[in-house]
């Protein structure tokens, strides 16, 4: 991927105005929808006896180290492979390009429903279909819960100034993959996985 980008300004994605709205979503709107779901979850789980407290607190930080790897390979092998037809050229950027492209646009800084809707459902009806409930149920929720902090945090490294030591080094990392390497420091999250598997960009 090359280095090309626009700060401080916004694009057009699509040329559908429906296409276009659906695309843009406000940084509270996955909060709005998933942490009802993870607590509505946990609570129908442990109240009728789905599952044990046992097992979600083995299986919800399971769930989110899961997600931390998730994000680090969708991020490095979707999000930027770009192909060689137009075609592909055109999903990297409806799916990523365009936001190396305009960095600063605050309306496309989280995953829109339209896409984690569908991802969520199919790891669902996967992890049901495995029988297993007292172990997939929470295992769902600590997943769904890595992701609203995926989302969070890159919203928070693009639009916030950091209050903290780890924040500034976490907000450095990810500007350095937008402003320096592309192909490097490819956690949002987190740094630890780029630093196992070689891609850390040493300053």
């Amino acid at each position: 991927m090359k280095l090309e980008y626009s700060r401080n300004v916004a694009g057009r994605m699509f040329e559908s105005p429906l296409l276009e709205a659906g695309s843009r979503v406000h940084p509270v709107t996955p909060f709005l929808l998933y942490v009802p779901l993870i607590a509505g979850l946990l609570v129908h789980g442990l109240a009728r006896g789905v599952t044990t407290a046992a097992w979600t607190l083995a299986m919800l930080p399971t769930g989110w180290l899961t997600w931390s790897l998730m994000e680090y390979f969708i991020h490095r092998y979707f999000f930027h492979w770009e192909g060689s037809g137009p075609f592909t050229r055109k999903l990297h950027d409806v799916v990523h390009g365009y936001h190396h492209k305009y960095p600063d646009d605050a309306a496309r800084l989280v995953m829109p429903l339209g896409a984690s809707i569908p991802l969520a459902f199919v790891i669902g009806a996967a992890l049901w279909a495995l029988g297993r409930p007292e172990a997939t149920l929470p295992y769902f929720c600590g997943i769904v819960a890595g992701y609203l902090f995926y989302d969070f945090t890159h919203w928070s490294t693009h639009y916030r100034t950091p209050l903290t030591a780890w924040g500034r080094a976490l907000r450095a990392h990810h500007m350095a993959h937008h402003f320096a390497d592309p192909n490097k420091n490819y956690g949002i999250s987190h740094r630890w996985l780029d630093g196992v598997v070689g891609t850390l960009k040493v300053r």
